[in-house]
């Protein structure tokens, strides 16, 4: 990403933890000069495992190589009277700061957005919290299973005969920090066409809620609450549960019996597909797919149309039913896991994956790459920082700090 005025990066102050770590990463994959700034003293429990190999190293912490790749890192105590100033000098230069503290925290340091727009005017300032800077949660604590189901996403998450579940890995962080990157595209945009600047406030509940999708619609249009459902799909069928994901020969794959135009032509070349391999159900070939209407069907008939149509899947392997549905235009897709999404050869076929050398590590290591392409070539992924190792590329070269007195610093904790 390019200022047109300077044609330099935009730099990125990033003052994160685990909540916005993520928006960090993908504006340093969109070019951004993001430096991350940690605390002389590491605190280990944010760094969550796994580790490269067991080592219970903070730097080797899968999720600290994968959210930081692309960034440069330096350590600064912006507590310490010392780690303010310094931090106000790296502001004058800056674009964005990102922060994640909790609310008010930033401006009790003197460090708020008031107060850094008298060092630079020009400064977008991004804050990451759980509930936002305002209203009765503003300062609550979260983790990210609390904002999971304060957003709304655990009640229609797992089997509708159980509790809610979360997804294994975190998500709602993730959701925070993305919307948090859009938003400060917006604001630097802004600023390029106005002059003025923002302070983004992001609240990860807000986020979670976004992701709903079609929950909140189906009960403003229909009145209809959706819940868990598991492998089925609810809400567009009163009296009945429709399965989405099904059983084959080699793991699961995704199928919808769909109604309409589309939806009927899809199941209609299943049925075909069957009986040319001798799978022939009478009940099937007698239905009318056009005709099929989802919102009243019984539960009896989907389990008559699921019956033989869960034993053909189960019969291939998820490959065999992902191609033939290709070569049919049928809608079935395979549920992949990561060794299915490593192999897959449009992702490798577009160069999604990066092999990376990391010092630290000693070794070459397989990295997931940007999702995006720029005028065909995709940004180059860096590994993740050791954690302070950009210190004498920004504090000697850049805000001209001699060695000795940055050794100073050093010991006497500031950085």
């Amino acid at each position: 990403m390019v200022q047109n005025e300077l044609m330099l990066p935009y730099r990125v102050l990033e003052l994160c933890d685990e909540k916005g770590i993520f928006c960090g990463r993908i504006l340093a994959d969109l070019g951004c000069d993001v430096i991350k700034v940690e605390k002389p003293v590491v605190d280990s429990s944010l760094n969550p495992g796994p580790f490269y190999h067991d080592s219970h190293d903070p730097q080797k912490s899968l999720f600290w190589l994968a959210y930081n790749a692309n960034k440069r890192s330096i350590t600064l105590d912006i507590e310490r009277t010392e780690g303010k100033e310094i931090f106000k000098r790296l502001v004058r230069k800056a674009d964005v700061v990102l922060e994640s503290f909790p609310p008010g925290y930033m401006r009790g340091l003197g460090l708020g957005y008031e107060d850094l727009l008298k060092v630079n005017p020009r400064l977008v300032m991004t804050s990451i919290s759980p509930f936002g800077q305002s209203g009765p949660y503003y300062d609550f604590k979260a983790s990210d299973l609390t904002l999971w189901c304060l957003g709304g996403m655990a009640y229609v998450s797992g089997d509708p005969d159980r509790a809610p579940v979360q997804v294994s890995s975190p998500q709602s962080y993730l959701h925070g920090a993305a919307a948090a990157a859009a938003a400060t595209l917006i604001a630097l945009y802004y600023r390029e066409i106005t002059g003025e600047t923002q302070w983004i406030d992001v609240s990860i509940q807000e986020a979670v809620v976004h992701t709903l999708m079609n929950v909140v619609q189906f009960w403003d249009v229909c009145g209809i609450v959706l819940k868990r459902s598991g492998p089925f799909r609810t809400g567009l069928s009163t009296a009945a549960n429709q399965r989405l994901i099904w059983r084959c020969k080699d793991g699961y794959i995704n199928f919808p019996i769909y109604a309409t135009a589309a939806g009927a032509q899809s199941n209609a070349k299943l049925v075909r597909w069957m009986e040319s391999e001798g799978i022939r159900d009478e009940y099937l070939s007698s239905i009318q797919w056009e005709e099929f209407d989802l919102s009243i069907a019984s539960q009896e008939q989907f389990d008559r149309v699921e019956g033989s149509i869960g034993h053909f899947f189960k019969s291939h392997t998820m490959d065999e039913l992902y191609q033939g549905a290709i070569e049919r235009g049928i809608m079935l897709y395979p549920v992949y896991g990561a060794k299915e999404i490593q192999e897959d050869p449009q992702l490798m076929a577009r160069g999604f994956w990066s092999n990376v050398y990391h010092p630290d590590l000693g070794e070459v290591a397989y990295f997931p790459g940007s999702p995006f392409v720029f005028s065909e070539e995709r940004q180059n992924i860096h590994r993740a920082p050791l954690i302070g190792e950009h210190n004498e590329d920004i504090y000697c070269a850049e805000l001209k700090i001699s060695k000795e007195e940055l050794m100073t610093l050093k010991e006497a904790g500031v950085i």
